[in-house]
């Protein structure tokens, strides 16, 4: 593999509202919709070929315009889905703050060893999307590759492939929606060349 990037889906009622979304499954607001859009213009120009799309609504949403522009067909791989977050998913963090401090504090503080009631660790979510990225490198050898993913599991992608702690995902990158991070592979090995860029939704 070139070139791996890794894709947010755009905007939906719980992304606006700050509220936990992993396993429910929303469906793309009009903003989230028109950065779809946005975004298969901008990848319309990075010679894709492949995409691997979450198989939840949000993000095959999301690639559906970019596969079409990019004339690819999506593979959905059910293992770049979010993180599980159980009992607390659509809370938000104050909510979680106010009514279950100490479990929400041990999860905030190292969330590679912590879940949600119910829910993931990060571990558990780096081991499955680590092994779709093992997968698009066997299949895609030589070539340029999309993610079309979610918050929660690109930022733990990006901590896996940056060689930063798992546990830090949640407070050392930044995932806005309908954001593109960036890597590159060459013979020095992996190198951070883009970190959650939104210039293709200016204007």
């Amino acid at each position: 593999m070139r070139s791996l990037y890794l894709i947010r889906h755009g905007d939906t009622p719980q992304a606006s509202d700050g509220r936990l979304a992993g396993s429910i499954d929303p469906p793309l607001t009009d903003r989230g919709m028109r950065q779809a859009d946005a975004l298969a213009r901008a990848c319309e120009r990075l010679d894709l070929t492949a995409i691997y799309v979450s198989s939840l609504l949000r993000a095959r949403s999301t690639a559906t315009p970019i596969a079409a522009a990019c004339k690819l067909e999506p593979i959905v791989d059910d293992r770049l889905r979010e993180i599980a977050y159980g009992e607390w998913e659509g809370a938000s963090e104050a909510d979680l703050q106010e009514n279950h401090a100490d479990r929400f504090s041990a999860w905030a503080t190292d969330p590679a060893l912590h879940s949600p009631p119910g829910g993931e660790s990060a571990f558990a979510v780096a081991s499955r999307a680590l092994a779709v990225f093992v997968r698009a490198q066997k299949e895609h050898p030589t070539g340029v590759v999309a993610f079309v993913s979610h918050k929660a599991t690109l930022r733990v992608l990006t901590c896996a492939l940056a060689g930063v702690p798992i546990g830090r995902f949640r407070e050392r990158f930044a995932c806005p929606t309908a954001s593109i991070t960036t890597f590159e592979f060459g013979e020095r090995g992996i190198t951070l060349v883009g970190l959650g860029d939104v210039h293709h939704l200016e204007g």
